[in-house]
């Protein structure tokens, strides 16, 4: 494969293509997080699950976000092989899936998935780490790429709806390893990136971890991202159990990442800071729990999912904007890293204790999430202030300004 460091022409068909491929990418990868995010938790019940093991079955790539994922993407990124890492960790996570359908008790499910989430949750930060690598290099827009993947999750999560709904549950997991695969083919087509020239000292990563104001950008993320911990786990469940379909099921998910899609696709248009954006996503997160916890009616429901589009998609804007002007390109998947790690460490935590919560509480787990994301808006608000988030850079991460 050729290497990273070989360097594209930037011709308005080279930047074309660029985009095009990595929207084709996106839509692979986010395809797989459209049946799996709601579906797994389903296929773990269906094949006998209780809910204590499903919670932490289901922390599982949460909690190797903090502990492997930035070893592997921190790897890739010094070695210059984002791109063959990407194929080779789609593969793995096709073998993945394939081995945990292979089981129906806890355990060994528990342990082959951990094994899968290691290899599985490092793509989505490498492609976007490759994806932001693109932007700085073509030019384009990141949103209207990105809102790919967006729509991708949609149709997985419609197609698995309907899936569930004609044939047993207990299939999806063979779904689940067919997408990754497809994952792993429309990657080998993405083209290379250029070697980012380097005026004096050579950035390196963990400089960023000196930084308080890229701490306060990656803590923020992870509070807000990490509050959707119980809608993970237990929505398709808690709605399954309320009599509602699997088609239902799956245009409640899908209502909010048609949300989600178009904020993507406006975003180009968004005069707001990115700190402000932030800010906004973290605010309806706090009310959206708030709202979910009290047992909505189908209708109101459909219009709380629709705020995903904020929680999410405003948030993810917002972040992506703070670290294409706070970041180095060289280091950018390693920052990707480091805030999947974050995101990790709270949803994670968060998503294991919305088991026992929701054992008890039901949809009074809801509160908790809501709590989070009311701390993310008042971080992310300080941090804008007193470390001047709105500037256009700051360079602490290079060791000659000695973080």
């Amino acid at each position: 494969m050729i290497g990273d460091s070989q360097i594209p022409v930037a011709s308005p068909d080279v930047t074309k293509r660029f985009a095009l491929r990595l929207a084709i990418v996106y839509g692979a990868v986010f395809g797989l997080t459209g049946i799996s995010l709601p579906y797994f938790p389903v296929w773990l019940k269906a094949v006998g699950v209780d809910v204590w093991w499903i919670g932490i079955i289901t922390a599982m790539p949460a909690l190797t976000r903090f502990t492997v994922l930035p070893f592997v993407t921190g790897f890739a990124e010094r070695r210059r092989v984002l791109r063959q890492a990407i194929v080779v960790l789609a593969a793995l996570t096709s073998f993945g899936f394939l081995m945990v359908g292979q089981f129906q008790q806890p355990l060994p499910i528990l342990l082959l998935f951990v094994l899968t989430a290691c290899v599985w949750t490092p793509i989505i930060p490498m492609v976007d780490g490759y994806a932001l690598k693109g932007v700085r290099q073509y030019g384009f827009d990141y949103g209207p790429v990105r809102l790919w993947g967006s729509a991708a999750f949609v149709i997985g999560a419609l197609a698995c709806g309907l899936l569930v709904d004609m044939v047993s549950a207990t299939r999806v997991i063979w779904v689940m390893a067919a997408m990754a695969l497809i994952g792993a083919l429309t990657s080998l087509r993405l083209q290379p990136l250029a070697a980012v020239p380097v005026s004096g000292p050579q950035p390196r990563a963990v400089m960023l971890l000196r930084n308080p104001g890229f701490l306060a950008i990656i803590f923020t993320s992870a509070l807000v991202q990490g509050s959707h911990a119980t809608l993970y786990s237990f929505a398709s469940i808690a709605w399954q159990q309320a009599g509602l379909g699997g088609v239902t099921v799956s245009l409640l998910w899908s209502l909010g990442v048609v949300a989600e899609i178009v904020v993507f696709a406006i975003s180009p248009r968004f005069t707001w800071s990115p700190v402000t954006l932030v800010a906004l996503g973290a605010a309806s997160a706090t009310l959206r729990w708030v709202l979910t916890a009290q047992q909505p009616p189908l209708p109101l429901l459909a219009l709380i999912q629709i705020t995903h589009g904020l929680t999410f998609g405003l948030t993810q804007v917002g972040v992506v904007g703070l670290l294409l002007r706070h970041v180095p390109a060289q280091v950018m998947a390693s920052a990707q890293g480091y805030l999947v790690a974050a995101t990790g460490i709270a949803m994670s935590s968060a998503t294991i204790a919305s088991g026992p919560l929701y054992a008890r509480y039901g949809e009074g787990a809801y509160y908790g999430m809501s709590a989070m994301a009311f701390v993310g808006a008042g971080l992310i608000l300080f941090a804008g202030k007193r470390y001047h988030l709105s500037a256009d850079s700051v360079q602490p991460q290079s060791p000659a300004s000695g973080g």
